[in-house]
C-alpha cells in the first residue's frame, strides 16, 4: 500500500469561505467516490493556527505505484487539482506502508 499525503497552503489573501475555494474543496471531497484506485480517502481543513501549519490536507491510500499513477492521471483528480492551482501551493509525500 502507498500512503499519499498532500498539504495545501492558500495563497496570501485567499480565504476559506470564497466560492472558488468551496468548489475546490467539494471537488476533492467527491474524489473518494469517483476514483476507483482510492482505497482510503479523507480530506479536511486544518484546525490549528500555528505559523508552520498548512491549511487543507488530503490523506489517502492506493494499492501500489501503478494505482497511484492512475489516480494522479484520472481526469477527476486532474480537474480538482487544477482548481487548487489557481489559489494555493502544496507539498506531497508518498510512502509505502
Amino acid at each position: 500500500m502507498i500512503r499519499h499525503l498532500v498539504l495545501f497552503k492558500l495563497d496570501e489573501g485567499v480565504r476559506r469561505d470564497e466560492p472558488r475555494v468551496a468548489e475546490a474543496v467539494k471537488a476533492f471531497e467527491e474524489l473518494g467516490g469517483i476514483v476507483p484506485e482510492l482505497e482510503f480517502w479523507e480530506c479536511a481543513w486544518n484546525i490549528t493556527d500555528r505559523d508552520i501549519a498548512y491549511d487543507f490536507a488530503i490523506n489517502s491510500a492506493v494499492a501500489d505505484r501503478d494505482a497511484l499513477k492512475r489516480y494522479i492521471e484520472h481526469p477527476a483528480h486532474q480537474a480538482a487539482a487544477g482548481r487548487w492551482r489557481e489559489f494555493a501551493t502544496w507539498v506531497i509525500a508518498d510512502y509505502e506502508f
